[in-house]
């Protein structure tokens, strides 16, 4: 007798599944605390900020969306594979190939038929779940009281219900098509649909349930056909947005056909599943098709051929018409006020006297040039930076409005180099110190900027008015992270500010005693921190305690941006001194593509210049904008506050209801901070961009096209437009000056054939007024200078053209440019003064090696044909308008600035008295004359080819040039 052993139980395969489990399950835990502490996060971020309401919002919109779509797929989806399965018959005669086909999906059916609608499912509900602001903004839509010109219908329809009408079509078409494939795929494979013998055979069950389906997608398709009318209104066409007379007369028309022809062919597959005759709808079918592509494509074309090109425009002027009165609404240019004007091109002493306002005021600081000049003088330490380019603004000092060039003393702690442990990056080095503010309209004897507020600590006129917090925790370049706070009592950690001289390491600490950031007080919250910036210091660093807080996304742009995802922002987000605030500034606009009959402008293409030359938005193609809020961001706690400032904007309104209690009204709005909102400079951009065009109000001159403008470019950056500048000036039809922004039009090029000749002068008041939530009156007035065709006014690039090939300031500007020297032109700006167009353009000199600081040498002026180079704008006027030009410019009483910068925590030294600068000797003017005339000579001679002549001349210049050296050092 023999015995067998019994086998051994496979526990080391139990064991690994056990394992396999424990481990995924592990896994999945640790991805699911991973996404639980991102939304924590930012839950804690939003809830001290004060706008827990915005991403409950949108948490709740998006989870609502993503189950509609889940629901709206799967179930119709399961539902159509249940029926064609449970339909089937059961004792269908099968080919030899369906039966493998059953072998190899009978194992999965079970899975097959759950899977694949929770696989549809999931795509459908990610879908709508990103379709939530479409469908939030449908549900809160408010009228405009503004109708379409063709339908008589809101436009408020065309904003926020058609997008949603759209996006629902196009939802319900994928659903059925999805139901439709699976179908007949069911009905296939499980013998309810047989192919074979030439013939089509399908059981009653299958064929109600597709011929139902077919039809129900064709009343779909309809209701898209019905639709399409409507989208007409914002779809571009070959001159204008919005249908023209082929388009009214023909396409609508045939649209509407169509629709009702799709809805009789649904009727007749409704019949179909009833009665189970397939011809007449499949005829039907056949037939829409063709009547699609002949009353959809050949009946347009017909009418375009032979009956809108050879009279187009008796029969487009109408929609032309609707073309430009639409598109003015939408830009919120139809308030323009128009002025012919015939510019004088003489010049005459005295004839600056009526604009002796505006000419006080002309910015000649350059903020694109000026920053080394500010780093070098403001900056103290290398791990400080300011904004390049700088900022502009203005105060209002004594009674008197001041034109200045600002920027934000901020971190820039990569100068930390082997310092920069964490410790010092998130919790010594934790903010910015103070505003720095030089004249726009004044420099000193060397070329730099006249400061009124500066210095470590700070001083100035910001500084004297008391209750000044100069502290900058929030800005464009602040750190990533820093963690503040602490018990009182405690010695502070935070670098305030460096005190001593150059080398000294001497410095005050503090500690931050606002409410920024989110608490890191308890363990559970530094862990998710921890997590979140890949930083275990957060959880173990002494340095972090119950009073401690983390500040993280304090870009202002990107905080407003977080609290007011809808709205597109400005690109330039500015600082002001607000009630003794440093604050920064940021214009929001709400923005459409569904404004019927506006045209579409690209932002991109409008917005980009020499200033901004690569702007990008998630919503490019746009018909319709408004400056709909003015928001501030506090650069010491960080605070966001929204003003609805348009409160009349049916967008903004719309996400109001949307967003209830997260915008204050415009009567919340103190004076000091309306005096410091300026009008927009993107929207500028745009609205000159339409204005290039539609500066017209009539039909016919916009069909003739004769008169179409464009911006010039940059006279420095050649292939970039010149921005718009902001200055304090009065236009011809204004009582006095007023802070204000312009821009200039030339001709529009052909074939890139521009003639740089002025055409248009822009204006807008950006003035807001001072007085607490109210708005001036005139504040966004658009004024626009037309100028008389048949008075030459050269532009921007002619002058600069004429600046540079002068012979006599050619000789001046190339004795700057003697030794290591290069000279920067700044910006040309443009002002309607003396009864013509005044150009003004400051010339800098710096350092071609080394450190490059450029000094204001020169002002070049110029009206008319008639130009002048001096050392600053009051002499270059007047030498320009026959030795007095009736008014005095900012640079009058040129004074140096005031000593040397203070040192930091010293108490600042009496500032000298002005001197006057020593006039030059009748030996330096006769080295000059004898530099100039060689250096004419030098250039008849090269032009020539009288070699011998040149080096002649090349001789006296060289000699002149050490001439004027040698004078210089005596």
């Amino acid at each position: 007798m023999t015995t067998t052993s019994a086998p051994t139980p496979a526990t080391p395969s139990r064991t690994r599944r056990v394992i396999a489990i424990t481990l995924a399950i592990i896994a999945a835990l640790v991805v699911a605390f991973f996404i639980f502490a991102s939304l924590y996060a930012d839950w804690l971020w939003y809830d001290q900020l004060g706008f827990s309401e915005v991403l409950l919002t949108q948490w709740v919109a998006r989870v609502v969306m993503f189950v509609i779509g889940f629901l709206g797929m799967a179930v119709p989806v399961w539902l159509a594979i249940q029926l064609a399965y449970r339909l089937r018959p059961v004792y269908a005669r099968l080919s030899s190939q369906l039966d493998r086909y059953q072998e190899v999906v009978e194992p999965l059916r079970r899975l097959a038929m759950w899977g694949i609608p929770i696989f549809f499912g999931f795509f459908a509900g990610f879908a709508a779940s990103a379709q939530w602001e479409t469908t939030w903004l449908w549900f809160n839509g408010v009228a405009t009281d503004t109708t379409d010109p063709e339908f008589g219908l809101d436009t408020g329809f065309y904003m926020f219900a058609m997008p949603f009408w759209s996006s629902l079509v196009g939802f319900a078409s994928a659903v059925l098509l999805i139901c439709l494939l699976v179908t007949a795929l069911v009905s296939y494979l499980y013998g309810s649909v047989r192919i074979g013998q030439r013939e089509l055979r399908i059981s009653k069950s299958a064929r109600i349930q597709l011929a139902v389906i077919a039809g129900l997608y064709l009343l779909v398709q309809g209701a898209s056909l019905w639709l399409d009318r409507y989208k007409t209104l914002v779809e571009p066409g070959d001159r204008i947005t919005g249908p023209g007379y082929t388009g009214v007369n023909a396409i609508i028309p045939g649209q509407t056909i169509l629709a009702f022809a799709a809805v009789i062919v649904a009727i007749l597959f409704f019949v179909t599943a009833i009665v189970g005759r397939w011809r007449y709808p499949l005829i039907a079918t056949a037939l829409l098709v063709v009547s699609a592509i002949v009353v959809g494509v050949g009946y347009p074309w017909v009418v375009n051929t032979f009956q809108v090109q050879p009279n187009r425009f008796t029969l487009e002027e109408k929609y032309y018409q609707r073309n430009v009165d639409m598109t003015h609404e939408a830009y919120g240019v139809d308030g323009l006020e128009q002025q012919d004007f015939t510019a004088v091109t003489d010049v005459a002493a005295g004839q600056l006297r009526d604009d002796a306002a505006t000419t006080a005021q002309v910015r000649i600081m350059d903020p694109a040039i000026i920053s080394p000049n500010v780093r070098q003088l403001e900056q103290y330490r290398s791990y400080y930076q300011f904004a390049d380019p700088l900022d502009v603004d203005r105060y209002d000092i004594d009674g008197v409005s001041q034109d200045t060039v600002v920027s934000v003393r901020e971190l820039n702690l990569a100068q930390l180099g082997n310092a920069a442990d964490w410790q010092n990056s998130a919790v010594v080095y934790t903010h910015g110190y103070g505003l720095v503010a030089a004249k726009g309209n004044d420099r000193t004897n060397e070329g730099d900027p006249v400061f009124i507020e500066r210095g470590i600590p700070a001083a100035g006129f910001l500084t004297d008015e008391g209750n000044f917090q100069p502290r900058v925790y929030f800005g464009e370049y602040s750190p990533t992270y820093s963690i503040v706070g602490a018990p009182e009592g405690s010695d502070p950690v935070e670098l305030d500010y460096p005190s001593g001289g150059d080398g000294a390491s001497g410095e005050q600490k503090t500690t931050f005693d606002g409410d920024g950031g989110p608490s890191l007080g308890n363990v559970f919250n530094r862990l998710i921190y921890a997590l979140k910036f890949q930083a275990e210091q957060i959880l173990f660093s002494d340095y972090v305690n119950e009073d401690s807080q983390i500040l993280y996304d304090r870009n202002p742009r990107e905080r407003v941006q977080k609290v007011a995802p809808y709205l597109t922002l400005d690109n330039d987000a500015y600082p002001s001194v607000v009630d003794g605030r440093i604050v920064w500034i940021i214009d929001g606009y709400t923005l459409s593509a569904n404004y019927p009959y506006s045209s579409t402008v690209s932002l991109t293409s409008a917005i980009s210049d020499s200033s901004n030359p690569a702007p990008r938005f998630a919503l490019d193609d746009i018909n319709y904008i408004r400056n709909s809020v003015k928001a501030t961001v506090d650069a010491y706690d960080g605070s966001v506050t929204l003003y609805a400032w348009d409160e009349s904007d049916p967008v903004l309104q719309s996400w109001q209801k949307v967003y209830p209690s997260t915008i204050k009204p415009i009567s919340d709005m103190s004076g000091d901070l309306i005096s410091h909102v300026r009008y927009p400079t993107d929207l500028f951009k745009v609205q000159r961009t339409i204005l290039g065009i539609y500066h017209v109000n009539d039909a016919r001159s916009f069909y003739q096209s004769d008169n179409r403008w464009q911006t010039p470019n940059d006279p420095q950056e050649e292939t970039q437009l010149q921005p718009p500048y902001y200055l304090t000036m009065q236009m011809p039809d204004q009582d006095q000056p007023t802070y204000s922004m312009f821009t200039s039009f030339i001709p529009a090029a052909t074939a890139g054939n521009a003639r740089n000749v002025l055409m248009g002068y822009l204006a807008v008041d950006s003035n807001a007024g001072s007085e607490a939530g109210v708005k001036s009156k005139d504040y966004g007035k658009l004024r626009m200078l037309v100028i008389d065709a048949e008075t030459t006014v050269p532009g921007p690039g002619q002058v600069q053209n004429t600046f540079n090939s002068d012979p006599q300031i050619s000789a001046q500007i190339n004795l700057l440019k003697q030794g290591q020297s290069e000279v920067l032109n700044g910006n040309l700006l443009t002002l309607p003064v003396g009864g013509g167009l005044l150009y003004v353009q400051p010339v800098f000199v710096q350092s071609s090696a080394g450190t490059k600081l450029p000094k204001l040498q020169k002002v070049l002026v110029s009206f008319g044909d008639d130009i002048a180079f001096e050392d600053t704008l009051n002499e270059a006027l007047d030498t320009l308008f026959g030795g007095d030009s009736g008014a005095d410019a900012g640079d009058t009483d040129v004074q140096p600035t005031p000593g040397a910068t203070p040192t930091p925590g010293a108490t600042p030294e009496p500032t000298p008295e002005p001197t006057a600068p020593a006039e030059p000797t009748d030996a330096y003017q006769a080295a000059l004359q004898d530099a100039q005339q060689a250096m004419l000579d030098r250039q008849a001679a090269l032009e020539k080819g009288d070699w011998a002549a040149y080096g002649e001349a090349d001789q006296r210049l060289t000699a002149a040039v050490e001439k004027l050296i040698a004078l210089g050092e005596q």
